[in-house]
């Protein structure tokens, strides 16, 4: 009588597992060259045709909803995350007239799975920087019937503009009719809408000024922290990675 076959797997390996290591690197392989291959540029716009597109301006692959591109000017060394949303109009194949609806200036940073919904003029001005999943809107809904369902009366709006240098938090909503001023801090989470000072900082919903900056004063509230050491000028990387180990070696002291 035959003896039975010992299918014990070896040590330090289970059966079936080579399969699953080799479609894992195809997929993520096939994954970056999508990424790659599929992000948006000034040199391969891909269908897109945006009324402007600055050089160095990158838009991830997959992109979010993109519809009215004509009236949509980008700046140049912007950097647009995956699935941000970027609409100018009510829907697609509207003529919009000959002006642009949402302009973005330059080295804007928005991140993953932002909304811009520019039906009216939306525009953010240059080096602000958008966290994730933040939904900035020139549109809102109307209720003033009550007998009618709120998603088919027609919607109000009203422009919007965030001014330069701007810090929007992650999962702010910036509603139709705001202004923010110059390097403005909007806290995460915040619902902002009407006038924002400059040098301010906002949080809440709705939000609120909760720090301000003027020339006479300072911060008021003051700042709980102290300010971060500039980095000196001509100083490399290799001099600040090394500082750096210093500074962990040392205890921070």
């Amino acid at each position: 009588m035959p003896k039975n076959r010992d299918t014990r797997p070896l040590p330090g390996r289970r059966p079936g597992r080579w399969p699953h290591r080799l479609a894992q690197r195809v997929v993520r392989g096939g994954w970056a060259w999508a990424q790659r291959f599929g992000a948006i540029t000034d040199e391969h716009p891909g269908r897109l045709r945006f009324g402007a597109i600055g050089t160095g301006t990158r838009l991830a692959f997959p992109q979010g909803t993109v519809f009215g591109e004509p009236w949509i000017q980008l700046g140049a060394h912007c950097v647009i995350g995956e699935q941000v949303t970027l609409t100018a109009g009510l829907m697609p194949g509207l003529d919009l007239g000959p002006d642009p609806i949402l302009r973005i200036g330059d080295g804007v940073v928005l991140g993953r799975g932002s909304h811009v919904v520019a039906d009216t003029a939306v525009t953010i001005g240059a080096q602000c920087y958008v966290g994730p999943y933040v939904y900035v809107t020139s549109t809102n809904h109307s209720y003033d019937d009550p007998a009618e369902p709120i998603g088919k009366q027609w919607p109000r709006m009203e422009p919007v503009e965030i001014g330069p240098g701007c810090w929007i938090g992650t999962g702010a909503v910036i509603l139709p009719g705001t202004r923010i001023g110059r390097n403005v801090v909007v806290a995460a989470g915040a619902v902002v809408r009407g006038e924002v000072p400059d040098h301010s900082v906002v949080a809440g919903a709705p939000a609120r000024v909760v720090r301000r900056w003027t020339p006479g004063e300072g911060w008021q509230p003051p700042l709980r922290t102290p300010a971060p050491v500039p980095i000196p000028e001509g100083m490399t990387p290799q001099q600040l990675m090394a500082l750096a180990e210093l500074e962990s070696d040392t205890g921070g002291t």
